[in-house]
């Protein structure tokens, strides 16, 4: 009877891979691949409580609302920090993604969120998604999401080192026997490195930019390590006279902006890499590290880390989407990854 429920499920219902990330948020249709790819913002009508906007809209919003119109990140360092928001944010989503596809019963969801999240904080993620429409809720850990995404081979016994630089936060880990041996999270990532961009630019040529021309910044002349000389020109506001100015910023002034929180980043994987067992580090010594996430686009990055680490560094094929295809490939065998998948509380304390 089982089996069968199954296969009537399977029929007429979606299977859908999320990457709920601080920064976007990657949603992944069985059969279709990525299908939505949208900043995790949401804007609000503050006197109606009414969603106004999701996504790259809201994004567009930032800055830019009237008095009672708020656009928010619902997602903090990579976990919920606005349930509500969070909820109509994820239904909206699961919405866009099914308009792909004429299923109609409730989806199939597997979510990814950073490793070292509290069973309270994976509640919030399992509850939100559930009330925004899907029927089964699976949990899975962004840095093991990455490594299956990259199609490395997680189930042998051979050590495998995945850094994924996120939005909110940055995990490390070193993945063996369809496990995680060795981890640490932590808070620097794309939007710490944006705030150092903008304190950076402050201080030293007193303008005021927002967080999305940081971004824009970030992703033109961000380098860690010097190559070529890369120059752009940015508008903000003259502290000083209160006036707009036009300024040229170079890489070498991104890189000083961001040096100090690299330089905790690369120590934090030199960090994992000393408490880790020396087969598996033999392992690691031998193929490397991956990075995935957007931060691994971060030009130099995979060099820096090398140089210090003493070990090769890769940046993987598509890092931005690899915790979305992880997601996607665990859908179509969930038997086979059920051992990476954060076990339901609910599950554990039942009487087998």
């Amino acid at each position: 009877m089982k089996d069968f429920l199954g296969k009537i499920y399977t029929r007429f219902s979606n299977d859908i891979g999320i990457d709920l990330g601080t920064a976007n948020t990657l949603v992944y249709l069985s059969g279709k691949g990525i299908v939505v790819n949208e900043p995790s913002v949401v804007a609000v009508n503050e006197k109606t409580g009414r969603v106004v906007a999701v996504g790259k809209e809201a994004k567009d919003m930032l800055g830019r609302t009237p008095a009672h119109i708020k656009a928010v990140r619902p997602l903090v360092d990579g976990v919920i920090s606005d349930f509500e928001v969070t909820e109509e944010m994820i239904a909206y989503l699961v919405r866009k993604a099914e308009a792909y596809s004429k299923k109609n019963l409730g989806p199939r969801v597997v979510v990814g969120v950073p490793s070292g999240v509290t069973n309270v904080e994976v509640r919030a993620v399992r509850d939100a998604t559930r009330n925004a429409g899907a029927r089964e809720v699976y949990i899975v850990e962004e840095p093991m999401a990455g490594a299956i995404g990259i199609r490395l081979p997680i189930h042998e016994p051979v050590g495998s080192m995945v850094i994924d630089i996120g939005g909110g936060t940055t995990d490390i880990a070193v993945i063996s026997l369809g496990g995680i041996v060795r981890s640490k999270n932590l808070k620097i990532a794309g939007d710490k490195l944006n705030n150092d961009i903008i304190s950076y630019i402050r201080s030293e040529f007193k303008i005021l930019i927002g967080e999305k021309t940081a971004e824009d910044l970030k992703i033109a002349v961000g380098a860690v390590v010097p190559h070529e000389a890369l120059e752009t020109s940015i508008r903000g506001r003259d502290l000083i006279t209160g006036l707009p100015r036009e300024v040229v910023i170079t890489d070498s002034d991104v890189r000083e902006a961001m040096n100090a929180s690299i330089d905790v980043l690369v120590e934090a994987a030199r960090e994992v890499l000393e408490t880790t067992p020396p087969e598996i580090l033999s392992d690691v010594m031998r193929r490397g590290a991956y990075l995935v996430g957007g931060g691994a686009l971060i030009k130099g990055l995979d060099e820096l880390i090398s140089g210090v680490l003493q070990i090769p560094v890769h940046i993987a094929d598509e890092p931005l989407t690899a915790i979305a295809r992880g997601t996607g490939i665990i859908l179509e065998d969930l038997e086979k990854y059920k051992d990476v998948l954060i076990q339901n509380e609910d599950e554990i304390a039942r009487p087998k």
